[in-house]
């Protein structure tokens, strides 16, 4: 069984795109922070893997069902996963693989066996508009988060980034180790304390400038490259120079902050980060809508799900914005993009904005999903085109 791991990307959505191995396990549901709301949690996924064995009992034999769901049982006893939930969970397994991703928003409950994963949710969370990440920086420890407007999350310690400069450099760090490990310490106040001569200082130098050479390779090929997602840098004044200068991370945001993140509670950090991150963000909603009406007013955008869809469907569609939270229900014809109006609550019928986003993204086009009060427009929609 392939190990599972909780970094949703872009990488994660074509990985589950490549298994060509049926049956595919589906399974979603929202998740709570804290007590007393979480302990439901587990219960409430143990029924939905009931639903999945019921469904799987109809088309495979008992061995083969059990062994289908026993990565999903043993989830769903691991109390140290549940004591760490976040807001939503979407959990996705089949023959030799099984992935559990931990969401910053809640999903709607779903478990279904079909002939394919059902990514949508992960794809909507991937799109949407403002997602960020912190790199809290010093010489005694690195830590890695990402977060929107309403969270900050602490990415797993497992997931490419070495976590301390012995961890970072191991054999090529200069003796004794303790001569760089007093450099950063808890507070704004802290000052780098050197024992012995200036040969001391030299080396310690140069272990911090392969520390945070090495910290940026892992940050960049690891998360940075994966998820375009802007990088705020967090750290003391003194570290932020040399960061700057070994750094060749092109999504590293010029404006951090000047702060030794051990000393914040996550909330303040999040509340911080995003008064970095928020001018970008609305730059970027505001010369996505002029982008939009200009396209439009030549002829070459539309906000009409009828003519966006026939438009994906021919790989017109360059740049496709989504209202969050809005559903538009019915089907999709993905060759010829016709579109069915219907009710939402037929088995068979899907929202219609999620199927659009899909095929544009097959045909290589540019989906974002945007808040309600920043769409130009009431259709839920808004394309611009190749030609």
């Amino acid at each position: 069984m392939t190990q599972k791991r909780t970094l949703l990307t872009i990488e994660s959505l074509a990985e589950l795109a490549s298994v060509h191995q049926p049956p595919y396990l589906s399974l979603y549901q929202p998740t709570h922070r804290h007590r007393p709301e979480n302990q439901q949690d587990p219960i409430r996924f143990r029924n939905l893997v009931k639903d999945l064995e019921k469904s799987l009992r109809q088309e495979y034999p008992a061995v083969e069902t059990r062994l289908l769901l026993e990565p999903f049982e043993a989830l769903a006893h691991d109390h140290d996963f549940w004591n760490h939930t976040l807001d939503g969970l979407a959990v996705l397994g089949g023959p030799g693989l099984f992935r559990v991703f931990r969401l910053q928003r809640p999903v709607a409950e779903l478990a279904v066996v079909a002939d394919s994963f059902h990514t949508k949710p992960l794809r909507r969370f991937l799109q949407s508009v403002g997602r960020y990440q912190v790199l809290g920086l010093s010489l005694r420890k690195i830590q890695l988060f990402e977060g929107n407007r309403d969270a900050l999350d602490e990415i797993d310690p497992a997931l490419g980034v070495p976590r301390t400069i012995t961890e970072a450099l191991g054999d090529e760090l200069t003796e004794p180790h303790q001569t760089v490990a007093s450099y950063g310490g808890i507070g704004a106040a802290s000052t780098p304390m050197h024992h012995g001569h200036g040969g001391k200082k030299d080396e310690a130098d140069i272990d911090a400038e392969r520390f945070f050479r090495a910290i940026d390779r892992a940050v960049l090929e690891h998360h940075s490259r994966p998820s375009s997602l802007p990088l705020i840098l967090a750290a003391l004044p003194e570290h932020h120079h040399l960061f700057h200068r070994v750094s060749h991370n092109p999504f590293l945001m010029e404006t951090g902050l000047t702060i030794n993140p051990d000393a914040l509670p996550i909330d303040e950090l999040r509340e911080r980060a995003w008064q970095v991150v928020e001018p970008q963000y609305q730059a970027r909603l505001a010369t996505l809508a002029d982008e939009f009406a200009v396209a439009k007013s030549n002829g070459l955008g539309s906000d009409d799900l009828a003519q966006v869809a026939q438009a994906a469907a021919a790989g017109r569609v360059a740049t496709l914005l989504i209202e969050s939270d809005r559903q538009i229900a019915g089907r999709l014809d993905g060759s010829t993009g016709r579109v069915e109006v219907a009710d939402l609550s037929h088995p068979q019928v899907d929202d219609l904005l999620d199927d659009l986003g899909e095929l544009v993204g097959k045909m290589g086009g540019r989906v974002l999903v945007i808040p309600a009060e920043r769409m130009p427009g009431r259709t839920g929609l808004a394309a611009t085109y190749r030609y």
